[in-house]
Formats: C-alpha cells, sequence, structure tokens
C-alpha cells in the first residue's frame, strides 16, 4: 500500500510546497514589484553568486575526501570536474540522478563501486548532519535543551558503528547493479562526461556475489569531511545571507537566525522526496521560518533571487567542468 502510495506523494510534496509558495506571491506581489534595487544590491548578488559558486567547488573537494576515506586514490581536477557537471543531475526527476553521474564516473576510472556508492550515500548524510547541527545552533536560547540532544543524535548517528549499518542497508536497497546497468544506458548517449565504451565489460567483471558484499567501511569517525560539509552550508548560508542583505539591511543578531533558517530549509529541501534540487520545498520553508522577522515581499523575492544565482553557479560550474575536459581520465594519488 505504501510504495503504491510513493509516487504520488512526491507530487503531493511539490504542489503543495509550490501553491504555498504562489499564494504568498499573490498575496503580496504588489509589495514584491515594489521593491528597488540599487547599484549596491546588484553588487551583493554578485558576491553572492560567488560565494555560491565556490561552495559547490568546496563540495566537490568534500566528496574527494569522502573517497580518500575508503583509501581510494582520486585525482582532484578529476573530482571536481565529475561533481561539477553532474551536480545538475538533482534537478532532473527523481533526485539521484547527480548519484549515478559520479557512481558510474567513478567506477569507470577504476574506482571500487562499494566505496563509490557508499561515498555518494555518505555525502547528503554528512550534509544533513551538519544543516541540522547549524539549525539548532541557531535556535533561541529557551531551546537549549532541544540544540543539546540535537546535538548528541547527530554525533551518535555518524558514529562509524552506526554508520556502516546505515550506509550498507541504503547500498544494497537503493543502488544495485542492475540499476547502474540501466542507468548507463540511458545517459550513456547523451552524458556530457567522457566516454564509458568499457564500463558494461566493467559492471560484468564484478561478481553478483562480490557486488552484495560491500566490504568498504568507515574505520574511524568521518571528523574531517564533517567539517568540509559545515563549510560547504556555511559557504550556502553566506549567498543568502548576502541575497537578503542586497534587498534589506540585516543586522548582526539576525545573523545566526537567518544561517539557521537556511540550514534546515536546505536540510528538508535535500531529505524530501519528490523536490528537484529542493526546488519549492527550500523556499516555502525559508518563507515560513524568517516571515516574522522579514516582510514577506522581502522574503519571496529574496528566496526567487538565491534560486536564480543557485541555478546560475551550477551551470557555470558545469559549463568550466565541460570545457576543461582532461585529455585522459587518471585516477592517482596527488597526496
Amino acid at each position: 500500500m505504501i510504495n503504491r502510495l510513493k509516487p504520488y506523494l512526491r507530487y503531493v510534496i511539490v504542489t503543495a510546497t509550490l501553491l504555498f509558495v504562489g499564494k504568498s506571491f499573490w498575496t503580496h506581489w504588489q509589495d514584491v514589484v515594489k521593491i528597488q534595487i540599487n547599484a549596491s544590491g546588484w553588487g551583493f548578488f554578485a558576491i553572492a553568486f560567488v560565494v555560491t559558486c565556490i561552495s559547490f567547488v568546496w563540495a566537490g573537494w568534500v566528496w574527494l575526501l569522502i573517497l580518500k576515506e575508503f583509501q581510494q586514490k582520486a585525482n582532484i581536477f578529476w573530482a571536481l570536474r565529475i561533481f561539477l557537471i553532474t551536480n545538475l543531475g538533482k534537478y532532473l526527476p527523481g533526485n539521484i540522478w547527480q548519484f549515478y553521474g559520479r557512481i558510474i564516473s567513478s567506477i569507470d576510472v577504476g574506482i571500487s563501486p562499494s566505496a563509490a556508492i557508499i561515498s555518494v550515500l555518505l555525502e547528503p548524510l554528512l550534509m544533513a548532519a551538519d544543516g541540522l547541527l547549524l539549525a539548532v545552533l541557531g535556535s533561541s536560547l529557551e531551546n537549549r535543551w532541544l540544540v543539546g540532544l540535537g546535538l548528541v543524535c547527530i554525533l551518535i548517528a555518524i558514529h562509524p558503528r552506526i554508520l556502516n549499518k546505515v550506509l550498507q542497508r541504503l547500498a544494497k536497497t537503493k543502488l544495485s547493479k542492475k540499476s547502474l546497468r540501466k542507468t548507463h544506458e540511458l545517459v550513456t548517449d547523451n552524458s556530457p562526461l567522457e566516454s564509458r565504451d568499457n564500463f558494461s565489460d566493467r559492471l560484468s567483471g564484478i561478481g553478483d556475489t562480490e557486488w552484495q558484499k560491500t566490504t568498504i567501511e568507515i574505520t574511524r569517525y568521518p571528523l574531517l569531511p564533517l567539517l568540509g560539509e559545515m563549510g560547504f552550508i556555511v559557504l550556502r548560508g553566506s549567498g543568502f545571507l548576502l541575497t537578503v542583505y542586497a534587498l534589506t539591511p540585516v543586522s548582526w543578531v539576525d545573523i545566526p537566525q537567518l544561517l539557521s533558517a537556511f540550514s534546515f530549509a536546505y536540510v528538508l529541501g535535500l531529505v524530501v522526496p519528490g523536490a528537484p534540487g529542493g526546488l519549492g520545498v527550500f523556499e516555502a520553508t525559508a518563507i515560513a521560518l524568517l516571515s516574522h522577522r522579514f516582510a514577506p515581499a522581502v522574503l519571496i523575492s529574496a528566496v526567487a533571487f538565491y534560486r536564480v544565482i543557485s541555478i546560475l553557479a551550477e551551470v557555470s560550474g558545469a559549463g568550466v567542468g565541460w570545457i576543461s575536459k582532461p585529455e585522459k581520465s587518471s585516477v592517482k594519488n596527488i597526496d
């Protein structure tokens, strides 16, 4: 019964969030069109764009750190290029194609299938943990006990003893050898990545028993990747903060609340099914959380401008990755 309802759940979620954002715009559209952006405001938009671009490069570097946690040798330029190009896949229906793209590209250059699969599962998990961490840190002082409880739960959840079990289960149930081969057939003809003529042969060379036994595990507390993903969330949040500042004055006391609201909205957009790139979910959550502090017209304009800035940054990163294709892809330890 639940499985039958799953395909419709995503449409319900996306429709509900878009209706909420649409209703907010319809109610306050007269105030929205009155907002004027001066030269200084456009300058802050430009800075927000640069910061957001840096955040995606930073996220690609963190993905490389995760691969190295599993003793995989990867070239930083290859990792950044693949990450930036596949990042656009999150806007396709299903919100998983960026993961498939990274897995296929990783296996194609010799990275262990287990490490490739677990790396793309661990990345959003650490990202969500850091997002929740920043969200609770920006909570009001009256909720200190909740902040402490949230911190404890997050720190326990990413301990290797628990994390390995979660990742192993996800790897076996969500990403199978059969689904990867089918995905490869779908994307090979039109993929912007380098040719993968030998990908199917690589998959065929991996026995089913070996595939099911994802023996690669994280052997230590993922502190460095965790801190790295924290940097990514802070950079993304800074881009959002600059976008808001371009439209209205922001005081120092507003910064923790803005970062907290952004982090929670980003995490919801990350984990809620059926919302490509968090589209609608992020905007609706940010508006709801900050409506008591900023004017609705400012919030609607801010989330709209930030979405445009974010997409432009992602497209720019993918474009740079595409034109910087090396003569020969390789996997090397650059330490």
